[in-house]
């Protein structure tokens, strides 16, 4: 017989179809020995509550996510390990035998406890584990003991008894269905369905929304750190301001604000479910993430003050770094020497389409990395912005505005692109903004690149240590 199945014996007296559990014979206890003599065996009925089709996969998913399933059940040994064949928590059996003499961690209530403190821990360390003819009590020593050892356990439960249990969890999670008012308000998920698959499905969205998060928020640091850069830069090197206060108030309110929104409706990577648990006290904002966004911010502040600096230093204008750097002594220290008055390079118009030139490249350069900014990992090949239709959208509306007021007096109103300081820009202009706006992309993929490097390397690291406590 299967394994798995819960066996009763089936058998037949003399006495006929009437009802056993009626006959007087039973009310006295002396006479068990004569009633269970001379019985002859009908059969034996076999029964199994197999787990959901999907249980198999969903834990096969576990594994390749780094979460260890630990099964807990009052059934026998034998229809335990069974069980846990069948739906992958211990390897199953082939028809040639295979996998039959791997060891497995199995384990009666009483026979895990009789062992010792040290024992046990090492136990739980590491692989899946399966405890049979266990008490509800148990459950609650296990998930403390987990917690010892820095693990973050989930556990569910149905009955009254594993409220306890339930609550000392990290995430308690209580059937829907068959779970009991205790269970449910004791835990902290309630599955209305009573599927395991539902769990890995929730597991696989809390990734996705954490690393939206993620993408969010370094997207807006990396933002403000080009803007911040390129202020820094002018400043120290004495050039006129790259960019205003109505620059500034421009980029933020309305070319960060919808991309960085859209970012959190992206799909989940296509390595979410392979990637090894984060530990419970990373900081969103990694270290290296941290070196990552200061690297690509560095990139921005030089792009916007560099394409400022270049129309100054081009052969129409002909000013130097050093009469650039004291541009307030122009005229004094100093003269063009192209012939052209002071106030027409650094006052009025002279100024507004250099100060332009910053603005839209940084416009476009923070548009890049939105749309690069789908994946804080994967390449841009990889998982595209198409992914994102509202990241599309989020990008298209704001470089729309931004092209709106730029030839605002094409659309009738100039006072619109005046009380911004931005005048328009010819084909020639667009083309140089794109020179300095297009490497953003190449530099974010080499450090995407680089990330995935470090990842790799975590993960060989975990695998490392995961398999010297198993051995």
């Amino acid at each position: 017989l299967d394994a798995s199945l819960r066996t009763f014996g089936s058998t037949a007296t003399s006495t006929g179809t009437e009802e056993a559990s009626h006959h007087p014979l039973l009310k006295d206890t002396g006479k068990y020995a004569d009633i269970e003599s001379g019985l002859t065996l009908v059969g034996i009925v076999g029964i199994k509550d197999p787990a959901r089709p999907e249980a198999a996969d969903s834990i096969l998913q576990c594994a390749e996510a780094g979460i260890r399933v630990m099964m807990i059940t009052g059934d026998a040994r034998d229809t335990a390990v069974a069980i846990a064949r069948d739906v992958n928590i211990f390897p199953k059996l082939t028809d040639a035998g295979e996998n039959r003499d791997t060891p497995i961690k199995a384990y009666e209530g009483r026979e895990f406890f009789e062992k010792s403190d040290a024992e046990q821990l090492n136990l739980l360390k590491s692989g899946n584990i399966v405890f049979c003819r266990a008490e509800p009590a148990d459950k609650q020593k296990l998930v403390k003991m987990l917690q010892s050892l820095g693990e973050i356990p989930a556990m569910t439960g149905d009955g009254v008894n594993d409220a306890p249990a339930l609550q000392q969890a990290a995430i308690g999670i209580a059937m829907g269905i068959t779970g009991t008012e205790v269970a449910k308000e004791a835990a902290d998920m309630i599955l209305a369905d009573d599927n395991f698959a539902t769990i890995v499905a929730a597991i696989e969205e809390g990734r996705c929304i954490y690393a939206n998060m993620q993408a969010f928020i370094c997207f807006l640091i990396s933002c403000n750190i080009g803007e911040i850069c390129a202020i820094l830069f002018a400043t120290v090197a004495g050039f006129p301001e790259p960019l205003t206060a109505m620059h500034l108030l421009w980029v933020n309110l309305v070319t960060d604000g919808p991309p960085a929104t859209a970012l959190g409706f992206n799909p989940p990577a296509p390595d979410i479910m392979t990637q090894r648990p984060r530990p419970s006290n990373e900081p969103i904002m990694t270290r290296w993430l941290l070196t990552r966004y200061c690297l690509t911010g560095l990139y921005v502040g030089l792009a916007t003050v560099g394409v400022f600096v270049g129309h100054y230093m081009n052969e129409g204008n002909g000013i130097t770094l050093s009469e650039l750097s004291s541009w307030g002594k122009c005229g004094t220290l100093w003269n063009p020497s192209n012939g052209a008055s002071c106030e027409s390079l650094f006052q009025g118009a002279g100024r507004m389409l250099p100060q332009t030139l910053s603005l839209t490249t940084l416009v476009c350069m923070e548009m890049l990395k939105a749309l690069s900014a789908v994946s804080v990992d994967s390449s841009l090949f990889t998982v595209g912005p198409q992914k994102n239709r509202w990241l599309l959208l989020g990008v298209a509306v704001p470089f729309l505005l931004h092209l709106a007021v730029l030839y605002s007096d094409r659309l009738g109103i100039p006072v619109l692109g005046e009380s911004f300081g931005m005048v328009p820009l010819s084909q020639e202009n667009w083309v140089t903004v794109l020179k300095w706006s297009l490497p953003i992309l190449l530099v974010d993929e080499v450090l995407k690149g680089i990330g995935r490097r470090v990842n790799e390397s975590k993960e060989e690291e975990q695998r490392a240590s995961a398999g010297a406590l198993e051995s």
